[in-house]
C-alpha cells in the first residue's frame, strides 16, 4: 500500500433532490444502461457491488424501489418538519448537502477488490468480481462520521458506488439542527466565506483521523485547491448546470432578486392581511365577552335563569371558542410569515451582496480588457505612424526635413526600435542592458548616477520619463548639423 493515498472529499448543496438525484440508484432499464455506458464510466458487470449503509451501520443492497425523493419526504414527514421548498415557484433553501467520499484510485480499489483482476475499460466481463469486506468496513466508518457529526436521523442516503473507475461514497445528508429547523448556514456556511473556509479546513482534518487506518491521509481540500472530486458524468453534470460567464451569473443573479421581490411582496401582503384579521378577530372577541360578562354575572346571581338566556350564553360561548379558534389560526400563520419575511430578508441581502461582488469583478473585467485593448491599440498607432511617417520622410526636401529635427517620430523612423526597447528596459529596471543596447546602436551612452523612478511617480509618468530618457540615449554621441 503506498504512502501518497489520499483522502477525497467533495460537498454540494442542492434545493431538493430530483430525480437525477435517483441515478445514484442505478435503478435503469437495459436502454438507461446502455446510454450511461456510452456516455460515461459505467461498468454493468460490476453493479452487483454497489451496496448502501443504513441506519445503524447495517450493510445492504440498494433499495432501487425507494426513490430518494421519497426517503427524503417520508424522513421529514416522520419527524413531523415541513420542507420550506415545499409550495414554492422555484426552491430557494438549500435543503440537501451532498457529500462525496472516497480516496486516491490505486487505494480505493484495492479496498474494493483486492488483488483480483478487473477489467476497468472494458466496461463488461467483471460478474465474477467479489466485494472485498474491507469496502464494506470504511463505509461504515465513513457513515458513522457523518451520523455522529450531524445525525444519523438526517442521513437520507449513504451509497457505495464500485461500478465506476474509482469506488466512492455519495451521501445524502439534511441539514437540520437539534431544534428539528433546516439551518445549512448555521450547521455549514458560517457567517461569511471566511468562517466557511476554516469549517471546511477543519473538517477535513476531523476526516483524515478516520481515514488514517485506511491508508487515505489529508489531501488538499476543495477549499484550497478549487479541484473537483467527481466523476465524469456528475462533473459534465455540473458544467451544465454551472454560470460559466460572469454575464451569466449576473443574469442568473438578477433571475433570484426578482423572484425573491416577488416572494417578499406576497410575504408582506399576507403579513398585513393576517394583522388585519388578528385585530379584527380580538375585536370580536372583545365584544363577545362583553356581551357574555353581564349574562354570566345574572348566571351566578341567580338560582335559575331562562332557557332564553341559558341559550343566549351557550351560543355566544360557542362563538367565542369559534373566534378563538381562528384567532390562534391567524396568529400561528402570522408568525410563520414573519420568519418568512426574515429568512427572505436575509437571502435578499445575500444576494445582494453577491450582485455587488459580481458587478465590481464585470467593472474589473471591463476596465482590464478596456487597458489591455489600449495597450495594443496605442502599440498598433505607433507602428502605423512610424511606419507611415518612414516611407514619406525620405522623400522630403532637406528643408522640410528640418522641421522634424530631434523629434521623437523622426529619431523612430531612422532608428527604428532602438528607443522602443532601450525604454522597455529602462521600465524595468535594466539600466545596463539599456545602455549597451544605446551604445550598440550609436547612442551616446547611459543615465547619470543616481537617476531612477522618483516616488511621486505613477507608472504613466515613469513611462513616460524612460522614454525621454532612451532618447536622450539613443541620440549619436556626436551630434549630427541642423540642416541649413
Amino acid at each position: 500500500m503506498g504512502t501518497t493515498s489520499k483522502q477525497v472529499m467533495d460537498i454540494k448543496t442542492s434545493k431538493g433532490l430530483s430525480q437525477t438525484s435517483n441515478e445514484e440508484l442505478r435503478a435503469w432499464t437495459d436502454k438507461g444502461w446502455e446510454q450511461a455506458m456510452r456516455e460515461g464510466n459505467y461498468d454493468r458487470s460490476r453493479e452487483h457491488l454497489n451496496f448502501e449503509v443504513q441506519k445503524g451501520g447495517i450493510v445492504t443492497p440498494i433499495d432501487k424501489k425507494r426513490p430518494l425523493t421519497e426517503r427524503m419526504a417520508e424522513n421529514l414527514a416522520s419527524r413531523g418538519i415541513k420542507d420550506p421548498n415545499e409550495g414554492l415557484a422555484e426552491p430557494r433553501f438549500r435543503t440537501v448537502v451532498n457529500f462525496i467520499f472516497g480516496g486516491s484510485t490505486d487505494r480505493m480499489r484495492e479496498l474494493a477488490f483486492g488483488n483480483q483482476v478487473v477489467g476497468f475499460e472494458s466496461k463488461g466481463g467483471n460478474e465474477h468480481v467479489r466485494r472485498m469486506p474491507e469496502i464494506e468496513e470504511w463505509a461504515r466508518d465513513i457513515y458513522r462520521f457523518v451520523a455522529d457529526k450531524y445525525g444519523e436521523e438526517n442521513i437520507i442516503s449513504f451509497i457505495v458506488h464500485c461500478d465506476e473507475k474509482n469506488p466512492h461514497v455519495h451521501c445524502a445528508l439534511l441539514p437540520i439542527d437539534q431544534n428539528g429547523k433546516f439551518a445549512f448556514k448555521q450547521i455549514f456556511h458560517g457567517q461569511n466565506r471566511l468562517e466557511f473556509k476554516n469549517y471546511m479546513l477543519a473538517l477535513h482534518d476531523e476526516l483524515a483521523k478516520v481515514n488514517e487506518k485506511w491508508g487515505l491521509t489529508r489531501g488538499v481540500s476543495v477549499v484550497e485547491s478549487g479541484a473537483r472530486h467527481r466523476s465524469t458524468e456528475e462533473y459534465r453534470r455540473w458544467l451544465a448546470n454551472a454560470c460559466v460567464t460572469l454575464e451569466a451569473q449576473l443574469e442568473n443573479n438578477r433571475k433570484l432578486l426578482k423572484s425573491l421581490n416577488e416572494e417578499l411582496a406576497i410575504a408582506q401582503k399576507k403579513q398585513k392581511s393576517f394583522t388585519t384579521m388578528i385585530d379584527n378577530l380580538k375585536t370580536e372577541k372583545d365584544r363577545l365577552e362583553d356581551e357574555l360578562r353581564p349574562l354570566r354575572e345574572m348566571q351566578a346571581n341567580s338560582e335559575s335563569i331562562s332557557a332564553e338566556i341559558a341559550r343566549k350564553i351557550q351560543s355566544l360561548e360557542y362563538q367565542k371558542a369559534q373566534v378563538e379558534a381562528k384567532l390562534a389560526d391567524k396568529e400561528k400563520k402570522l408568525d410563520e410569515t414573519n420568519r418568512l419575511l426574515e429568512a427572505l430578508r436575509e437571502d435578499k441581502a445575500d444576494i445582494e451582496q453577491q450582485a455587488r461582488e459580481l458587478e465590481d469583478k464585470a467593472n474589473q473585467s471591463e476596465l482590464s480588457w478596456a487597458h489591455n485593448m489600449s495597450y495594443h491599440l496605442n502599440g498598433a498607432m505607433l507602428d502605423t505612424m512610424s511606419q507611415e511617417f518612414t516611407s514619406r520622410y525620405h522623400h522630403l526636401p532637406e528643408e522640410t526635413k528640418s522641421l522634424f529635427d530631434d523629434t521623437l517620430i523622426c529619431q523612430l523612423a531612422e532608428q527604428g526600435n532602438h528607443v522602443v526597447m532601450v525604454a522597455l528596459n529602462l521600465v524595468c529596471g535594466y539600466v545596463d542592458d539599456a545602455t549597451t543596447i544605446a551604445q550598440t546602436h550609436g547612442g551616446g551612452g547611459g543615465p547619470s548616477t543616481g537617476w531612477g523612478r522618483r516616488p511621486e511617480d505613477d507608472d504613466r509618468e515613469w513611462a513616460r520619463r524612460c522614454l525621454a530618457m532612451a532618447r536622450k540615449m539613443c541620440a549619436p554621441s556626436v551630434k549630427r548639423k541642423k540642416r541649413m
